[in-house]
């Protein structure tokens, strides 16, 4: 499925530098790794309550606008699409090339594929923008820890983070218009499938599709462009809300192009992180160590966990919980291709992710939305791409890999086995009530944009993100949450539980513990 450096399991990266590189050394009172969902919640509310606080980011920013040409474009990849690779890692698109720190870093491991966002907001700059929130019922399978704080999430958490990224709705004048024929199609479909069809909440501003169908931008929304950004701006992501945020109150510093090597804690009970500097091609330019008193971990699942189970297995961090690396699942992710149907979608398809389904019925929950289809597709071929998330067992487990100096994945396939069949039935339901065929577009590897899991809640960390029985170092990000983010892509809750978190750790904690 993708594009491998054959003698490695992973993709081929960057050289390692070899040249020596100038070492500095710095104290802050709150250090926040990374600049995703969850971090860019914790660094807006150290702000408002006062903390000064500096923010690692190992990407660039990426700065949008009408007709920018910020993100790479579909229809000609290039090295801005990944990070730090020789090479491209889009199913379909071999091109060579020289390393970049790009927008999404792929990882091949044991039984999947986990591709991660980088640059200043995280996996919100190459999401499709979906901001669903689960069930309860739905939340408390995924994360039984955290049910009895539903109602609060529910309550203000879920409404504070829909207020932030601006939600809305697929305008109906939008829907009705011609590049939207393949969404009007699935909701079609999906309900003659037997599905409870529904608009998805989307963090956009409607005003730039306006523009594109008016011929004012260059398309983008309207051809479903979106992969790596939303070059004509109007996505409401992190960088542009909590983080434009946090910054204009004058007490965040994002430092880009700082990977986090190591997190250690020195003779005196400090937090350390061993950082590097970076140039835009992997080149080490510094050497930083960081002394914390506050660490903020938010790094996404892949890369939060990956540092903790380091730290244990290297002895940098004393008595880290058994936990650690545990509990690790896809979310559920499930591609398919719907082929050949016999109404025609259109050669090209209006994004982002606009409409969806759901069964209240089916054993295992999920949800399926339509995907759209690559640009512009070949010859007469009529083509959907659909989108699943669902409930699965969290039994992936990262281990340390001395040889590599970093954490590896084993994900049993068996752990997703219950939906995949319930999904499959789904999808012979729609070939059934559309025509055509519906194919498993990961096969034969599957793979993931919503990696979640790896410091479980309630065994690593507890319900606020506190690592257990380690004073100042919190992990906020979906590494907490165990494998699946109850049946929806994990997006809303992650943002949730890092406001929910932070409203307790600054009552509690702040001028205590930092």
């Amino acid at each position: 499925m993708f594009d491998l450096d054959p003698a490695s399991s992973r993709p081929a990266a960057a050289p390692s530098p070899t040249r020596r590189a100038p070492v500095t050394e710095h104290h802050e009172r709150a250090v926040v790794v990374g600049t995703g969902f969850g971090g860019g919640v914790t660094a807006l509310r150290l702000a408002e309550a006062g903390v000064r606080a500096l923010v690692l980011e190992r990407g660039l920013r990426w700065p949008t606008g009408p007709d920018a040409t910020s993100f790479p474009r579909m229809p000609d990849l290039d090295r801005r699409a990944h990070w730090l690779t020789d090479r491209s890692m889009t199913p379909g698109v071999r091109q060579s090339w020289k390393p970049y720190t790009g927008l999404v870093e792929t990882l091949r491991e044991k039984g999947i594929t986990i591709n991660c966002g980088a640059g200043v907001g995280g996996g919100s700059l190459v999401h499709y923008g979906m901001i669903l929130q689960p069930a309860e019922e739905h939340f408390a399978r995924s994360m039984p820890v955290m049910a009895g704080d539903y109602g609060d999430l529910d309550r203000w958490a879920y409404p504070a983070v829909a207020r932030m990224l601006r939600l809305s709705t697929i305008p109906d004048d939008i829907l009705a218009a011609e590049p939207y024929r393949s969404s009007r199609l699935f909701l079609e479909v999906a309900a003659k499938a037997g599905l409870e069809t529904f608009k998805v909440p989307l963090s956009i501003d409607w005003s730039f599709v306006r523009g594109e169908l008016e011929g004012r931008y260059l398309p983008a929304y309207t051809v479903g462009d979106l992969t790596f950004g939303a070059n004509n701006g109007g996505k409401h992501s992190v960088d542009v809300t909590y983080l434009a945020a946090a910054e204009a109150t004058g007490r965040v510093r994002i430092e880009t192009l700082h990977v986090v090597r190591d997190l250690a804690m020195d003779a005196r009970g400090r937090w350390v992180l061993h950082v590097d500097r970076i140039d835009a091609e992997g080149a080490l330019l510094e050497r930083k160590r960081i002394t914390a008193d506050a660490v903020f971990l938010n790094a996404g699942s892949p890369g939060t966990t990956r540092l903790l189970v380091k730290a244990r297995a290297k002895g940098l961090v004393p008595d880290l919980p058994d936990a650690v690396g545990t509990r690790w699942g896809n979310n559920g992710d499930r591609v398919y291709a719907w082929v050949q149907m016999d109404g025609d979608p259109g050669r090209t398809q209006g994004g982002p992710a606009c409409v969806g389904g759901r069964d209240a019925a089916s054993p295992v929950p999920y949800t399926l939305i339509h995907a759209g289809s690559p640009l512009l597709l070949p010859g007469p071929a009529r083509m959907m791409l659909m989108a699943g998330f669902g409930i699965v067992e969290p039994a992936g487990r990262w281990t340390y890999d001395a040889a590599e100096d970093d954490a590896r994945l084993m994900w049993p396939k068996s752990a997703d086995a219950a939906l995949r069949e319930v999904l499959d039935g789904r999808m012979d339901a729609f070939a059934e009530a559309g025509g055509g065929i519906v194919v498993d577009a990961g096969a034969p590897e599957p793979a993931t944009w919503h990696a979640l899991g790896g410091v479980p809640m309630g065994e690593a960390v507890d319900r606020r993100g506190r690592v257990l029985g380690h004073q100042g170092l919190y992990v906020l990000d979906g590494a907490r949450i165990p494998g699946s983010a109850g049946a929806c892509n994990p997006a809303m809750t992650i943002a949730a539980l890092a406001e929910h978190s932070m409203a307790a750790i600054v009552r509690e904690d702040l001028g205590k513990v930092f």
